[in-house]
C-alpha cells in the first residue's frame, strides 16, 4: 500500500481517505534511544519514498514502524539514500550578489550592479528566485543581471553618525531597464555556459527582453522560456540546449493589442514527457492547454482542457495514476476557490464540498490532497480528499477549528454585488457593520480600497476576507465597505485591462458606484465619508479625495504613486506603456496636477526608505500642495520600505485609526 507523510511521522493515511493511525513518537524506541523524550533538534529520522530511516550510532537503519523491527542500510541502499539525501538540499546559495554551488564559488565579479541568482525583472511575472534546478540535480539554471546601465535612486540611511548614501538601482518607465541572461552551471563537468538569448547574442540592438518562468525538460537537457518583448505585447515560449546554450525552437507565440503577462512555468506530464501543460489567458480567461512536442521539441498541437468565463487559479500538480491535472479554479463563483480534478480528455471532476475558499496540498504521487479551507461563516476545516476521477470516496475531517469569536460581541460581515459604471458588470463588495448596529442611525463609512492588478479583496473565506482592522473600526462605530473595481484579479481579460493606459480612471468610476450604493442606505452617513489604502490603495485614495473633494471628507494614503512616470518600468509600462507613447494617459492619470483640488483632511504615510513607491511620489505630491496652497499632513517611517514591520505596523494602525478618529468621528 502506498502512503505519504502528513505531519513529520505523526499520522499515514491510506489512499481509500480512510484514516488510519499507523504509529507515533511513543511506538519510536529502537534499540533503547528513544524518540519521544528527545529533544527535537537530535530527533534524525526521514522519509525516503514510504520507508521510515533512522540514524542511530552514526549508522542508517531501514525501520519498520509497524513493528519497530529495523535492519542496517545496505551497501548499495547507502548509495541510493545519500543521492536522494543530496538532492533534497539546495546546494546553491548567494553570498553578496555571488553565485556559489556546494561551497564552490562561480562568479566573481557580484556586485549591486551586476547580480547573480537572485529575482530579476523587479519580481514581476511570479519571479520570485533566480535559481532554478534541473530534476536530476546535476545542472543549475540562474539568473545574471546587469544593472550597471540602471538609473540609481539616492535612498538614504538616517541611523549611521553621519546619514549615508545608499542607492538602490531604480528603472522608472520610460527608462533604460536592465539586462539578463541565464546561465547553466553542470556539477558533472564544473563549467558554466550561458543561453544564447536575443540580448546575450546583441546585447544593444533593439529593445530589452524579459526572461520569464524559467522550466527544464524531464531529461534534463532542455530549458524552457517564456520571453517578452519591452511593450509586453508578444510573447513567445521557447527552448534552448542546456548542454551547448543554443536557441532550439520557437514553441509558442501569443501577442495581444495590449498586453501578454505569461505568470507561470510550463509542466510536463509525470507519465509522458513528450506533453506539458501551459496556462494562458488567450482566449480572455486563464486556462489550461496541453501541449505537445515533435522529436526535435517543435509544439505541435496544443488542445484546450478547461473553458469557461471563470479563471484557473493555480495547478497544483499531477494524479499519474488517472492521468489528470489537479487544479483550483474560481467556476462556482468569482469569489469562490474550489478543487478539481481535470482529465486529459478536458473533463473535470470536484473535489472538495464545493463550498467556500479551498487551498490544496497534493501528496508526492498526486492521489490524494489536504484540503485546508474556510467559508464566511465556517474559520477553518482540515480535510484529506482522495483525487480518483471517479468513483470518489467520502472527504475525511482532520481538523476543525473553533469559532475564534465565540462568547463576543461581533461585527455583522456581509457580501453582496453592485454593478460597474458599465451598467453590466457585476462587482463584489464586502461591508462591515458595528455589533450594536442599528439601521435607524447614521454611522460614519471608511472606504478601504486597494483597485490595482493582482489582488483583490472580497471572497468568500472567513467574514469574506475582512482584515483585523477593520474589525477594531466597527468596534468603534465605523462601517467599513470595501469594492473589488474592474482592473483587479480573477475576473478575466476584459475586466482586468478595462483600466489599459489609463490607471485609476475606470477603478474610480466603479468606486463612486459603491459611494451611489452607500448613499442608497439610510445607516451610512454621507457627510461623513473617508477613504484608505495602502500602495495601489493610496493612489485610489488620493485618487478619489482630489476628483471628487466634495464627497470624501477624510483619507489616509499610504505609500501611494502619486505619477507613473517615476514607477517602474516592468508594471508600470505593462499598464500604462511608456511616458513617451502615452503621455495623455500619463497626465490623466497624474495626481500633481489633482493637489489644487484637495479639500478634506488627508494623511499621507510613506517608508522613508520605501523601495517600490520611491519617496519621490509624495514628496512631490507634497511639494505641489505647498505650490497650490493646500493642506495635507505627512508622516514617515523612518528606515522602512513599503511595507510597515513588527512595532512600526502597530504604530502604522494606531495612526490611521487616530486620524478618523480625530477628523470623521
Amino acid at each position: 500500500m502506498m502512503k505519504i507523510k502528513l505531519t513529520g511521522i505523526a499520522l499515514i493515511m491510506a489512499l481509500t481517505a480512510t484514516a488510519q493511525k499507523e504509529f507515533t513518537l511513543e511506538d519510536l524506541n529502537f534499540g533503547g534511544k528513544n524518540y519521544k523524550t528527545m529533544s527535537p533538534e537530535n530527533r534524525d529520522y526521514s522519509w525516503w519514498g514510504d520507508q521510515l530511516t533512522i540514524l542511530k550510532d552514526d549508522k542508517r537503519f531501514v525501520v519498520n514502524p509497524k513493528d519497530g523491527t529495523e535492519k542496517p542500510f545496505s551497501e548499495q541502499q547507502t548509495k541510493e539514500y545519500e543521492e536522494w539525501k543530496a538532492q533534497q538540499k539546495d546546494l546553491a546559495e548567494i553570498k553578496e550578489h555571488n553565485l556559489f554551488v556546494d561551497g564552490k564559488q562561480l562568479t566573481i565579479d557580484g556586485s549591486t550592479d551586476i547580480v547573480y541568482g537572485e529575482a530579476v525583472h523587479r519580481n514581476e511575472w511570479g519571479i520570485m528566485g533566480g535559481r532554478f534546478w534541473s530534476p536530476d540535480k546535476k545542472r543549475l539554471a540562474f539568473y545574471r543581471m546587469d544593472q550597471s546601465m540602471v538609473a540609481d535612486y539616492p535612498q538614504v540611511n538616517i541611523f549611521e553618525r553621519i546619514a549615508t548614501h545608499q542607492p538602490d538601482k531604480y528603472p522608472m518607465a520610460g527608462e533604460t531597464s536592465h539586462e539578463v541572461t541565464v546561465g547553466i552551471y553542470d556539477l558533472k563537468t564544473q563549467k558554466t555556459i550561458y543561453l544564447k538569448t536575443p540580448s546575450a547574442e546583441n546585447p544593444t540592438a533593439g529593445q530589452p527582453v524579459y526572461f520569464t518562468n524559467i522550466s527544464w525538460s524531464p531529461d534534463s537537457k532542455t530549458v524552457y522560456i517564456f520571453e517578452l518583448n519591452r511593450d509586453q505585447n508578444d510573447c513567445r515560449l521557447v527552448s534552448y540546449s542546456a548542454e551547448t546554450g543554443e536557441r532550439l525552437q520557437e514553441l509558442y507565440r501569443e501577442t495581444s493589442d495590449k498586453y501578454v503577462e505569461p505568470m507561470h512555468p510550463i509542466e510536463f506530464l509525470p507519465w509522458d514527457d513528450s506533453k506539458f501543460i501551459m496556462q494562458s489567458q488567450k482566449d480572455g480567461f486563464n486556462h489550461i492547454y496541453l501541449c505537445s512536442l515533435k522529436n526535435k521539441g517543435q509544439a505541435i498541437s496544443i488542445k484546450q482542457l478547461t473553458s469557461g468565463n471563470w479563471v484557473v487559479m493555480e495547478v497544483l500538480g499531477f494524479n499519474a495514476k488517472e492521468k489528470s491535472v489537479i487544479i483550483a479554479s474560481n467556476e462556482k463563483s468569482p469569489i469562490q476557490r474550489n478543487l478539481y480534478a481535470v482529465s486529459m480528455k478536458g473533463e473535470r471532476t470536484p473535489l472538495d464540498n464545493g463550498t467556500g475558499w479551498h487551498n490544496g496540498k497534493l501528496s508526492e504521487n498526486g492521489q490524494m490532497i489536504i484540503d485546508t479551507w474556510t467559508a464566511p461563516d465556517v474559520p477553518r476545516e482540515i480535510h484529506l480528499l482522495n483525487t480518483n476521477l471517479r468513483p470518489r470516496a467520502a472527504a475525511v475531517s482532520l481538523f476543525k477549528a473553533k469559532n475564534p469569536w465565540e462568547g463576543y460581541k461581533i461585527p455583522i460581515y456581509e457580501s453582496g454585488t453592485i454593478k460597474a459604471a458599465d451598467g453590466k458588470t457585476d462587482l463584489y463588495y464586502r461591508m462591515v457593520k458595528p455589533a450594536d448596529f442599528n439601521p435607524s442611525r447614521k454611522y460614519p463609512t471608511v472606504i478601504y480600497v486597494y483597485g490595482g492588478p493582482h489582488a483583490h479583496n472580497v471572497d468568500a473565506r472567513w467574514h469574506y476576507g475582512s482584515r483585523s482592522w477593520e474589525t477594531y473600526m466597527a468596534q468603534k462605530g465605523y462601517v467599513l465597505f470595501i469594492l473589488d473595481n474592474r482592473g483587479s484579479e480573477n475576473r478575466g481579460l476584459k475586466f482586468e485591462q478595462a483600466t489599459f493606459r489609463q490607471l485609476g480612471q475606470i477603478e474610480m468610476q466603479d468606486q463612486m458606484k459603491g459611494v451611489e450604493f452607500l448613499r442608497t442606505l439610510p445607516y451610512i452617513d454621507t457627510d461623513r465619508l473617508g477613504v484608505h489604502g495602502w500602495s495601489f490603495g493610496g493612489f485610489m485614495t488620493i485618487t478619489l479625495m482630489t476628483n471628487h473633494p466634495d464627497v470624501f471628507k477624510v483619507g489616509v494614503a499610504g505609500g501611494p504613486v502619486i505619477d507613473w512616470k517615476w514607477y517602474e518600468v516592468m508594471y508600470g509600462e505593462r499598464y500604462m506603456d511608456t511616458p513617451q507613447t502615452n503621455p495623455e494617459g500619463y497626465e490623466k492619470t497624474s495626481l500633481i496636477q489633482q493637489a489644487k483640488n484637495l479639500k478634506g483632511k488627508l494623511q499621507i504615510i510613506t517608508g522613508y526608505n520605501d523601495e517600490t513607491v520611491v519617496p519621490q511620489h509624495c514628496l512631490s505630491f507634497i511639494a505641489e500642495c505647498i505650490k497650490e496652497g493646500t493642506q495635507p499632513d505627512l508622516f514617515v517611517y523612518p528606515g522602512e520600505p513599503h511595507n510597515m514591520r513588527g512595532h512600526q505596523s502597530v504604530h502604522l494602525h494606531e495612526r490611521i485609526t487616530q486620524y478618523f478618529e480625530d477628523y470623521l468621528k
